[in-house]
């Protein structure tokens, strides 16, 4: 299958966002329908993905889906794909003689996530500082979670292009002169420190004990929910923790938006970025990815948002779902069906 061999699904289509907690499963019934939540469940209670959809989807369901598309953390690579952060395994000709679909299509997380942005609207985004939309211009998603994610949906030849990467582990220095002076209190993995070590759930942490240590304070946050709930409690540390996470996810959001030229904006999501809006929403964040001399007049025409869609990534696989030839989605590798020929090798 080309890239421009994208054929219509046949429905309905189930889409389904396989994380390392929970699962969650939506219905696109035909090609013009709404997306129909259909459940959410933790992983750690059912045995597989395929006891999942039985014990949750189609206990309820008056028509079973003819199609499933997946999107997992973590690369696909085979016939069995393991989950990152959960003790499942994807075996798609397992589903496929389990439940009775004739296709599966595994994506990676935040491909799906990039195949939500052409079609925000209204309260799907909140803009964060100014910059003016640009229509059919590449977007980039940032996404600040157990990890950091990020992708690029890229507009060419009258399609969008999703491209998912590993861009949560750029490199990620020192810039103002309070970093220069936190900067030495942070762990380094091979010595070095990725966006990642510091803009995510497990980097967190490590960022609040460099901040304790350089403020000479005696802290312990142990979670992410931690630090946000005694930043609400005004706590020093942890509000200081929190405005250099913001200041450089904006450096780290300005960087990919000069790499990409996201005209179509930057898109923030993942799971930390809602329980910080107000340090997102002062302007440091912003200037700091305004900050990218000599090219600050451009960077303050590229608008910023804050995803507040409750499910983006089952957002994106429906939209696929309802319209694949709208999207340039490498299925090769990525597909299974009933044709035993079509298999990836």
């Amino acid at each position: 299958m080309t890239l421009q061999d994208q054929n219509p699904f046949s429905y309905p289509v189930l889409v389904a966002d396989i994380g390392g907690t929970n699962a969650r499963f939506a219905m696109v019934d035909n090609a013009t329908a709404p997306t129909r939540m259909c459940a959410k469940t933790a992983t750690a209670d059912h045995a597989d993905i395929s006891a999942a959809i039985r014990e949750t989807v189609l206990a309820e369901a008056e028509k079973k889906p003819r199609t499933a598309i997946i999107a997992v953390a973590g690369p696909v690579t085979g016939n069995t794909i393991p989950l990152t952060n959960a003790a499942w395994i994807i075996e798609p000709l397992k589903m496929i003689a389990e439940l009775g679909v004739e296709q599966v299509i595994v994506l990676n997380d935040f491909e799906a996530q990039a195949l939500a942005l052409p079609g925000y609207q209204g309260a799907d985004v909140e803009q964060v500082g100014q910059g003016s939309l640009r229509a059919d211009a590449t977007k980039f998603v940032l996404g600040p979670g157990t990890g950091l994610g990020a992708a690029a949906m890229i507009f060419a030849a009258d399609t969008w292009i999703p491209v998912p990467g590993e861009g949560g582990h750029v490199e990620l220095g020192p810039v103002t002169p309070e970093d220069f002076e936190i900067w030495p209190h942070i762990a380094r993995r091979n010595g070095r420190i990725g966006a990642e070590e510091i803009l995510s759930g497990t980097g967190l942490p490590k960022l609040a004990q460099a901040v304790s240590a350089w403020m000479d304070a005696d802290r312990d946050f142990g979670t992410p929910a931690s630090i946000t709930k005694a930043a609400d409690e005004n706590d020093a540390v942890a509000v200081k923790t929190l405005e250099v996470f913001a200041r450089a996810l904006g450096r780290v959001a300005g960087d990919f938006a000069l790499t990409t030229l996201a005209r179509g904006g930057v898109y923030l999501t993942g799971g930390i970025t809602p329980r910080i809006p107000r340090f997102l929403t002062d302007g440091n964040f912003r200037a700091a990815f305004e900050a990218k001399a000599p090219h600050e007049a451009l960077m303050n025409k590229i608008p910023t948002f804050i995803v507040r869609h409750p499910d983006p990534a089952l957002e994106g696989l429906a939209s696929y779902a309802r319209a694949p030839e709208q999207f340039a989605v490498d299925r090769r590798g990525r597909e299974w069906t009933t044709n035993p020929a079509q298999q990836p090798a």
